[in-house]
């Protein structure tokens, strides 16, 4: 599919993990390879065959200014390659940002020549083009520019906007944060399962399948979480005895809210 949005030419710095996925992500919505440039001193092998089999521009001596500019190499490299950063942008150039913690001021404060910004926190499942994605752009965004950064962000998966910069905090302790506590729940539901007796390869296998199924499933069917939980508990049966003991004075919901909160005040302090 073509994101006819996306953007004519685009300049990405740093194609890591994060950022490779992005990159495949949008080459396969159609962005021009010829007019797309990746900044990356240590590309890996597999950016490079990409680079000289698609045709992209690796590491050129003077970049050009695109009509695109994506930071997505490590937050703290910021302040070193802010200088070398700034002659890529031009007066109409959208810089997008997966920079965490980095807020739209303090990225003002580094490229002075930025002025469309979009900060977007992606996900690790984006990786698989299964991402859930929040963004916030400034105020000198214009609705085509949106729309730019929209295309860019879909291509890798849900892209959620928020009206105000400083829900991003949330947005991170609840999907950026998140696949951990999935993961978690595989890990302690395998744990829990070898405790009841089954092999613990066994109990793995399962708790995976029964995990990314359930995710499948989720995906799958429009109706709320709440719903299709109660689809699985059956009045006295099983499950409902195993719900009653997860949700026992507050339980897993409460814990949740508390590890939610804890990892959006943390966000808070990281920023900068």
């Amino acid at each position: 599919m073509t994101h006819s949005a996306l953007p004519a030419s685009l300049t990405l710095v740093g194609a890591g993990k994060m950022g490779g996925a992005l990159l495949s992500g949008w080459l396969a919505g159609g962005l021009d390879p010829k007019r797309t440039t990746i900044i990356d001193p240590q590309a890996s092998p597999e950016i490079r065959a990409l680079c000289a089999e698609r045709g992209l521009t690796l590491n050129p001596a003077a970049p050009p200014v695109a009509e695109a500019l994506v930071l997505a190499m490590k937050p703290q490299g910021l302040e070193g390659a802010a200088a070398g950063l700034a002659p890529l942008i031009g007066p109409r150039t959208l810089v997008v940002s997966i920079l965490a913690g980095k807020t739209i001021a303090n990225l003002r404060d580094r490229l002075p020549g930025a002025h469309a910004i979009v900060r977007a926190m992606p996900n690790l499942p984006a990786s698989i083009g299964r991402g859930a994605t929040g963004a916030v752009a400034s105020p000198d965004v214009t609705p085509a520019q949106r729309a730019q950064g929209h295309a860019l962000l879909a291509s890798v998966g849900l892209v959620e906007w928020l009206d105000e910069e400083g829900l991003i905090d949330a947005l991170t302790a609840v999907s950026g944060s998140g696949p951990a506590y999935v993961f978690l729940l595989a890990e302690v539901m395998a744990q829990a399962g070898v405790a009841a007796g089954l092999p613990p390869e066994m109990a793995a296998r399962l708790a995976r399948g029964t995990v990314s199924g359930a995710a499948a499933l989720l995906d799958a069917d429009p109706r709320e979480a709440g719903a299709l939980r109660q689809d699985v508990t059956s009045p006295g049966g099983t499950t409902a005895e195993a719900l009653a003991v997860l949700m026992r004075s507050g339980g897993l919901p409460d814990l949740m809210r508390e590890a939610v909160e804890a990892a959006k005040r943390r966000a808070g302090e990281l920023a900068g």
